[in-house]
């Protein structure tokens, strides 16, 4: 490999020459050997963003400093950024500095080098221009707001609400068929299988609802803080006007962070918009699990439901198949209800000015938004659309329940309404027998008064 030297505050340093990124990034990569975990994507896209806002806002505000020349060759290194076309330009471990400097110079470097190169000369420097009236300190938990909301608005919402639709088509679709309904594992009184759907469907849309309600704040941003949130070498306006580029380039209303101190040091936005998340991934267990147990057999088990076989289950038991996708949402739900934990540790040390566990918050949280609109994705295109019921095992369920012996109450009280259960089940036989044999109603009566079906 080929190799140029570029130099920093410390001296200079061999970095590969096929790369635009400079001295910094490269001592950070020799550094930091540590893990296999990579600066996220949406972290470097935001930062793309940031720049290419931060230079149209200082051409604006000075001129004289960022000229026109600059910002063109900028917006057009940002814009590669943004598009991925120098994703191999970026090679930083999460684990790094805690305030993220290191992938902030990174990508200062890489549009410095990039639009150089446009330029056909040396105009840009990394400090002086691309990171003009900025630091590291404000445009790291900047980018992090912003490919927070990013990915939850273009990635994780709508993946959600595909999963909702469809469970929507199915509760239409399944409208009149009568189950036994469950409750602490035992059975209880019947439900509409349409009504258990909507269950499912309910709890996914105020999920989403409370997702987006934990984006308000992430909205607000901390650039134009600089160092420690006075806003030393930043020009007046610089702050607001940023946010306004941001919203233009993105097409989402960002905003200037009202209290920039709290803004370096505190990641509470962050934990509460996780919390959403965790909501949303403690849902999907349980739909998950209501769907596998459901489907469980298919003649051992519940069976109420079929889900789509996609593939085989066991590599010793012919013809098994299981429910694989379920058990990949639940697994997706572990990993999420743990990075709440890693999200929430990481927010709980801002100490003075600054959060210097900013990378692993972040990383953590993109993971989380990623495996859940990933998963909900592949739940809903390879279980939940071809969910089917089983008519004839609901039935069956249904009439052999005990728990219909609740539509007695009104006719012969709680009380003796408990013996029928407890002889019916003692000696394996009918509800109405029972209800003959204690002399609590007629056959005649009996059936006046029970119908499964009026108990939804």
């Amino acid at each position: 490999m080929d190799y140029r030297i570029e130099h920093d505050s410390m001296g200079q340093i061999l970095v590969p020459k096929n790369k635009y990124w400079g001295a910094q990034t490269q001592r950070s990569l020799e550094n930091f050997k540590i893990g296999t975990e990579k600066m996220p994507k949406e972290i470097i896209n935001a930062l793309g963003v940031l720049k290419l806002a931060c230079a149209r806002a200082n051409n604006s505000l000075k001129p004289e400093k960022m000229t026109a020349e600059k910002l063109g060759a900028i917006e057009k290194a940002c814009l590669e950024v943004i598009c991925g076309k120098l994703k191999d330009h970026f090679p930083l471990a999460v684990w790094q500095t805690g305030s993220g400097t290191q992938t902030n110079m990174n990508a200062n470097e890489v549009i410095a080098n990039r639009g150089n190169e446009i330029l056909g000369k040396d105009l840009l420097h990394p400090n002086d221009d691309i990171n003009m009236s900025q630091s590291s300190n404000d445009t790291f938990p900047t980018a992090m707001h912003i490919s927070a909301v990013l990915s939850t608005v273009n990635g994780l919402i709508p993946a959600v609400k595909k999963l909702i639709d469809t469970f929507l088509k199915l509760e239409k679709e399944n409208q009149g068929i009568v189950k036994s309904g469950r409750t602490h594992l035992q059975d209880a009184t019947p439900i509409a299988f349409s009504q258990e759907i909507s269950g499912w469907r309910a709890s996914l849309e105020i999920d989403v609802e409370m997702i987006e309600l934990s984006l308000i704040p992430l909205k607000g941003l901390a650039i134009g803080a600089t160092a420690v949130g006075t806003g030393l070498n930043a020009p007046n306006g610089f702050d607001a006007a940023v946010a306004r580029e941001i919203s233009e380039i993105t097409g989402v209303d960002f905003k200037t962070a009202e209290n920039k101190f709290h803004a370096l040091t505190s990641k509470g936005e962050l934990v509460n918009a996780h919390g959403a998340l965790k909501a949303l991934a403690c849902d999907l267990m349980k739909i998950a699990n209501d769907i596998r147990w459901l489907s469980s057999g298919p003649r051992c088990g519940l069976g109420e439901i079929t889900i789509p076989e996609n593939e085989p289950g066991s590599s010793i038991m012919p013809g098994k198949v299981n429910p694989t996708q379920c058990e990949a949402v639940t697994m997706v739900a572990v990993q999420v209800m743990s990075n709440d934990q890693a999200v929430s540790i990481s927010a709980s040390q801002g100490n003075f000015e600054l959060n210097v566990f900013m990378p692993v918050c972040i990383y953590n949280y993109l993971q989380s938004v990623r495996l859940l609109g990933d998963v909900c994705i592949s739940f809903e295109k390879n279980c939940v659309c071809g969910i089917k019921p089983n008519c004839e095992k609901m039935h069956a369920n249904l009439h052999n329940s005990l728990m219909l012996a609740t539509a007695l109450n009104p006719y012969i009280g709680y009380e003796n309404a408990a013996k029928v259960v407890h002889l019916a089940h003692e000696k394996g036989i009918s509800l109405k027998q029972a209800c003959v044999t204690l002399g609590f109603l007629s056959e005649e009566k009996f059936d006046e008064y029970f119908h499964p079906e009026k108990m939804i």
